[in-house]
């Protein structure tokens, strides 16, 4: 029989997806199971997007562009604009997702065995692109004791070596919803010119910052237009996380040039997904506040709930809609999976993703969970019921 290729066998598998058996088969024993294990936010969609797409008058479902439909590219730099995000249509190439997005920008910028430096724990599936690309992912360790902050740039200097040819950010923060600063990312700035490397930036939720902070673009970063690529993606922000509608944008014509000729592999990402993406900008205002305000009490009942649970830490975020918690666990892959196979509590359980998968050090997250706050609230308090009432019974519980 023939061998499937190694690149498929070291192809890691989704660490957010692989307890999904364990979830089905809970299921059909009848529990009811609360998932904040992944980022299907439960917010409806704008109205004016899926009108769009229903009321299309097409008669022939053509490709579009390879770089994206015109009109919807030159509007998004308006969208962009209102960040202070100053580009137009040539620097921007629509993508199946920001998936397509990250893995044509590492196509595009590295070489087979380059590094790129990753600050960890980070959005696991930058394994699964970094693998399929060739390319090696060197992780630089943030602690949950500093609510997962940027490591000192020190941190980073260390890790350069002659392969190290970039380093990438998520901002606001998946798994974390940490919220890099002006300041830190001033200081990577310096880093990227001091030794000539691309800065990627996953930020695709950007509408999701709290507390009055502020969100910080690379692309407002001077002096290194070359050196950035901006990730994004319209799934969070619409809750459309079905369109399949992401965006590389970068101001350095080399790099557009050539993901272009990825792009046009690919032929052209999905029409009925940019007409809806189009509409959706003109989504008003208030859809965004009041999302948000729903976000925040979300976070803040969440975020409550676990720091009264014994043994449990778990810094506050200040954007996206993820929190780290560290529990009195042996094992985070352990106790997730006990709790869809052997734990229910009132015909319920919850399931959490383990932040092992988003870490790359071995070893690393072994007692930490990712939680997606994506759930009404009344589902979330149940869930915190559930979480604290398996806590108390666990097998592997710590002091």
């Amino acid at each position: 029989m023939p061998k499937v290729s190694t690149k498929g066998n070291s192809m890691p598998s989704s660490p957010i997806r692989k307890l999904v058996p364990f979830a089905e088969i809970a299921k059909k024993q009848g529990r009811k199971i609360y998932h904040l294990n992944i980022g299907q936010p439960d917010i409806e969609t704008p109205e004016i997007m899926l009108n769009a797409i229903k009321n299309a008058d097409i008669k022939v479902l053509e490709y579009s562009h390879s770089a994206g439909i015109e009109s919807y590219r030159e509007k998004l730099a308006g969208y962009y604009a209102t960040f202070n995000i100053n580009i137009d249509k040539n620097d921007i190439i629509i993508t199946t997702g920001g998936s397509e997005a990250i893995s044509i920008a590492m196509m595009t910028c590295f070489n087979q065995g380059d590094e790129i430096i990753i600050p960890e724990p980070f959005y696991a599936n930058y394994n699964g692109f970094s693998a399929a690309a060739d390319v090696k992912i060197v992780p630089v360790k943030s602690y949950i004791e500093t609510g997962f902050a940027l490591p000192p740039i020190s941190e980073f200097e260390k890790l350069i070596t002659s392969k190290t040819k970039g380093i990438m950010i998520c901002n606001p923060g998946n798994p974390t919803g940490y919220l890099y600063s002006r300041e830190e990312l001033e200081s990577l700035k310096e880093l990227v010119i001091k030794y000539d490397l691309f800065l990627l930036s996953d930020e695709v939720y950007r509408e999701f910052c709290y507390d009055g902070k502020e969100y910080v673009s690379v692309m407002h970063l001077k002096g290194v237009d070359n050196n950035v690529i901006l990730l994004d993606s319209i799934s969070k922000r619409y809750s459309a996380c079905g369109a399949r509608i992401g965006a590389l944008i970068s101001k350095n014509k080399e790099v557009m040039a050539t993901a272009m000729k990825f792009a046009q592999a690919r032929l052209s990402p999905p029409t009925f997904g940019q007409i809806g993406a189009e509409a959706a900008l003109k989504t008003p205002k208030e859809y965004f506040d009041k999302v948000q305000k729903e976000y925040v009490e979300r976070r803040d009942f969440v975020i409550e709930a676990l720091n009264k649970m014994d043994g449990v830490f778990c810094p506050k975020p200040s954007g996206a809609f993820y929190c780290i918690a560290r529990l009195p666990i042996d094992n985070a892959d352990k106790f997730c999976q006990w709790l869809l196979e052997s734990f229910v509590y009132e015909g319920q359980t919850v399931m959490l993703a383990p932040a092992t998968g988003f870490y790359s050090t071995p070893g690393a997250g072994i007692n930490e969970v990712r939680l997606a706050y994506v759930l009404n609230k009344e589902a979330l308090k149940m869930a915190m019921i559930c979480l604290d009432q398996a806590l108390k019974v666990y097998p592997g519980k710590t002091n």
